[in-house]
């Protein structure tokens, strides 16, 4: 079996930056490798054309292309060529593909096309109640259509893209994403320390950081040592057209706030996890996601988290056992549940011993690779 992944991401310095998307596909690839699985991954919308290797995996890094007009069709079609040439010459069996964009709109591949749900425009839009442009819905609903089977992280995922997309007929299956929970093994030797909060994500409305003052005031009050950390891209803010959602965040803070909230901007993943170890809890108010990746890198690492409670999250944690589920907007009830785990070092370490098991129960890549495999080979007849 030759399993080609197409993604606009992946995590090597010889690529663009990378996010959940990006994690989620090296995390399986990497293990899909390890099984004895054939992997390339087509990484588009890059700087430059170039292939090499890691971990077992063959990367194709394709460079952007712009035409005269509708760049948005031929690049597309240049990528079904450069795909079918693959397939043929590299013998691969099976090609997976993201939802977002619809990148497989308009194309005819020689091989079997999974589409996993790690996200379209349409599902975030839907989430966060706003409008989408029409061509974005219908080039993700032709992509859509062109699979013979989908992937979703959660089953709420499944559920809302299958509804918005009146997807029928066709399989859905459920698999969460895995991590090797070898590389976040908590090996003692950090400090936490006192107060801590840390959000990591990208600086986006749609991840609730605009949320994040209302909740540290509530939190401050109860506990003046508490500060929070942010970590993560910034991103412009799409509804109030400011190019800078940490700008729009920090210009807002008052007084006694200013010097309560840090961001550290986008730093390299091993000092992200150095961050993780000194927090004493993690916190992700979030709006719109299928899964969450650093939610799980967290309980991996033995952090209490306090997630937003929408859709997907209730698959993640078990409220107030693996960790905490609040609605972003009740900033109160966010920040009790923050000052809770702060002030009671039995109920965080408990906490953090049952975000441990919840990973190693449901995300764990040894685990995943499996049912990954399993469906594979269900497509592909074998």
């Amino acid at each position: 079996m030759h399993i080609a992944f197409l993604t606009p991401e992946y995590p090597h310095e010889k690529v663009l930056n990378s996010g959940g998307i990006g994690t989620s596909i090296k995390n399986l690839a990497v293990a899909l490798a390890q099984t004895g699985v054939t992997v390339s991954v087509v990484v588009y919308g890059q700087t430059e054309d170039c292939v090499f290797e890691e971990n077992d995996v063959t990367i194709y890094s394709v460079k952007k292309r712009k035409y005269k007009w509708a760049t948005w069709y031929f690049y597309r079609k240049y990528l079904e060529s450069y795909l079918n040439d693959l397939i043929v010459s590299e013998k691969i069996t099976l090609v997976e593909a993201p939802d977002w964009t619809g990148i497989t709109a308009f194309m005819t591949l020689k091989a079997p096309l999974i589409i996993r749900f790690h996200g379209s425009d349409a599902y975030f839009c839907h989430l966060e109640n706003r409008p989408q442009k029409r061509k974005n819905f219908y080039f993700e609903k032709w992509g859509i259509q062109k699979a013979k089977a989908y992937i979703a992280p959660t089953t709420f995922a499944g559920a809302l893209t299958k509804k918005i997309f009146n997807i029928r007929n066709k399989e859905i299956v459920t698999i969460h994403y895995g991590l090797n929970l070898e590389q976040f093994r908590d090996n003692g030797t950090h400090q936490e320390e006192n107060g801590l909060l840390l959000y990591i994500g990208t600086i986006i409305r749609k991840k609730g950081v605009l949320e994040l003052p209302g909740i540290m005031k509530y939190v401050i009050g109860q506990n003046p040592e508490a500060r929070l950390i942010l970590i993560g891209n910034d991103s412009s803010d799409i509804t109030t057209g400011a190019s800078s959602t940490w700008e729009l965040l920090s210009d807002g803070l008052d007084d006694s706030l200013k010097d309560k909230i840090e961001y550290k901007g986008k730093i390299p993943y091993e000092k992200v996890r150095t961050y993780i170890e000194k927090a004493q809890v993690c916190i992700f108010p979030t709006f719109a996601e299928t899964l969450g990746m650093v939610t799980i890198e967290s309980m991996a690492m033995r952090k209490p988290v306090v997630n937003s409670n929408i859709g997907w999250a209730n698959e993640l944690i078990v409220d107030g056992e693996s960790g905490f589920l609040v609605h972003p907007t009740d900033h109160k009830t966010y920040a009790d549940r923050i000052v809770r785990l702060l002030n009671d070092s039995e109920l965080r370490e408990n906490m953090e011993k049952k975000a441990e098991v919840r990973t190693h129960e449901k995300f764990n890549i040894a685990k995943t690779v499996e049912q990954n495999i399993a469906f594979y080979k269900k497509i592909i007849g074998t």
